[in-house]
């Protein structure tokens, strides 16, 4: 069995079109999603009518909270709150009621058996949508945040860096980003994992896409805060 993690699409179709036909061809038989779809990018509601397509278990992430409510104090440096809530407001007037209602209501987990396999699926950590666990924190640190329920593979997203670490005896794994890769390496970025006889294999998938179609867009659209979103694309760094 075939399983395909994705998330931090952040209204990148176009870059969610490629993984998305990358997935169809290694014939996976379910695919999940880990939040953040439509906020920061030139096309949030076709990003979200793609991932509503799939008919797939989808869970919410910081940035669609953002959408349904707006970003807060101390969630964000001070000095970008008002930046990034301009750019909210643009992504809130691209979607409709039905839209922001299904952001609203999705859950914020996700655990499935598979072949015998038990994963635990979230977007930050099991207890919040914001908290930040890098790739470099020590096994205490991320014991404690991450593997709080048993399972035997632990999924994340969120950061935007994707890795893959054995800690006693447990697989964490994070699946990096559809629409914003932070890592350096400019494509798209998801989980795979293949079971098979009481084993199984997790890898990193790296994924082409029309990167510079995605900036001309940004431009095209009017998108606030256009040139900083730009940078990032352009560099796959924040």
């Amino acid at each position: 069995m075939k399983l395909a993690f994705l998330s931090d699409i952040h209204g990148n179709a176009i870059a969610l079109d490629a993984v998305l036909q990358d997935i169809k061809s290694k014939n996976v038989d379910k695919i999940y999603v880990l939040g953040d779809i439509c906020y920061r990018g030139p096309e949030p509601k076709r990003s979200l009518e793609l991932v509503q397509s799939l008919n797939c278990d989808v869970i919410k992430g910081n940035a669609d909270e953002w959408v349904v409510r707006g970003v807060q104090e101390g969630e964000v440096p001070g000095q970008a709150l008002e930046m990034m809530n301009r750019e909210r407001d643009w992504i809130y007037s691209q979607m409709d009621g039905e839209a922001v209602a299904y952001l609203e209501q999705l859950p914020t987990d996700l655990t499935i058996e598979a072949e015998g396999m038990k994963i635990h699926a979230f977007h930050a950590t099991p207890n919040s949508l914001f908290e930040v666990v890098p790739p470099f924190e020590n096994d205490d640190v991320i014991t404690n945040k991450l593997i709080v329920n048993e399972a035997d593979l632990y999924i994340y997203a969120h950061i935007h860096k994707p890795f893959i670490r054995y800690i006693n005896g447990k697989c964490v794994i994070n699946i990096g980003s559809v629409g914003l890769p932070f890592d350096g390496v400019k494509k798209s970025s998801y989980g795979l994992i293949e079971i098979k006889d009481n084993g199984f294999q997790a890898s990193i998938v790296r994924v082409p896409f029309d990167t510079d179609k995605v900036l001309r867009q940004y431009e095209d659209y009017n998108y606030p805060n256009a040139k900083a979103m730009i940078n990032i694309l352009q560099n796959a760094k924040i």
